[in-house]
């Protein structure tokens, strides 16, 4: 199972330790973030799945950091701050944050909120939740992706390509739009990453990387799945 990305931006130090520690051992990946500006720098250089955020940071106000990232990214954001009013919880909900927790809080609420908000993201984006060809099968809503029954492991940025193109099966995605959705804006003409990536997926997933049926190439276009073979 591919592990979701969390970028934490919390300036408290203890508390940024405690949520790293407790994060990996539940099975995230996990980014630290002290400071607002660091925060943007880091989700715009890594695309996360998730971003846990502070409000009251030193540098940059937690919810300039929201405005920046609704502006490319639909991730679920779970605000954690010690700002109790309702005002406050309403205005970054009305920016686009997905929950609120206010410190000081369980590590188990905090673990729940994430899941429910990791599950909605993906039943909401994957239209056809398990595609399968052949001996291959990816599961969008499970994170998981098997060939002939076994596991297969994805790296994360893996996992994210392979979930771009599953849930436009069949479609054309351009190289532009690709690397935006996977690796954040600012990566347009930074294809060499998905030559790469493509050719590990293939690897991984293909009978015959050399010859690929399902990871199809679009000549200086992009790429396209195709798990509806002929005589499958």
């Amino acid at each position: 199972m591919a592990q979701p990305l969390i970028l934490v931006v919390e300036d408290d130090a203890s508390l940024l330790k405690f949520l790293s520690s407790s994060l990996r051992r539940h099975g995230f990946q996990v980014l630290l973030a002290a400071g607002g500006g660091e925060g943007v720098s880091l989700a715009r250089s890594h695309n996360p799945d998730l971003m846990l955020l502070d409000l009251g940071l030193p540098d940059l106000d937690g919810l300039e950091v929201l405005k920046d990232f609704r502006q490319w990214s639909e991730a679920p954001v779970v605000v954690l701050s010690a700002r109790t009013r309702e005002r406050q919880k309403v205005e970054a909900l009305d920016l686009g944050a997905d929950d609120y927790l206010t410190k000081p809080f369980g590590l188990n609420e905090l673990l729940a909120r994430i899941r429910v908000v990791l599950r909605r993201t993906v039943r909401q984006e994957a239209s056809q939740p398990v595609l399968m060809a052949g001996d291959l099968c990816i599961d969008l809503e499970a994170r998981r992706v098997t060939r002939s029954g076994e596991e297969v492991r994805l790296t994360p940025l893996e996992y994210r390509l392979l979930a771009a193109l599953a849930r436009r099966n069949g479609k054309v995605v351009t190289h532009k739009q690709l690397l935006g959705e996977v690796w954040g804006p600012g990566q347009g003409e930074q294809t060499q990453y998905l030559h790469i990536y493509m050719g590990q997926l293939r690897k991984k997933l293909e009978q015959d990387p050399t010859r690929p049926r399902h990871f199809r190439t679009e000549p200086g276009v992009g790429y396209r799945l195709d798990v509806e073979m002929p005589g499958e």
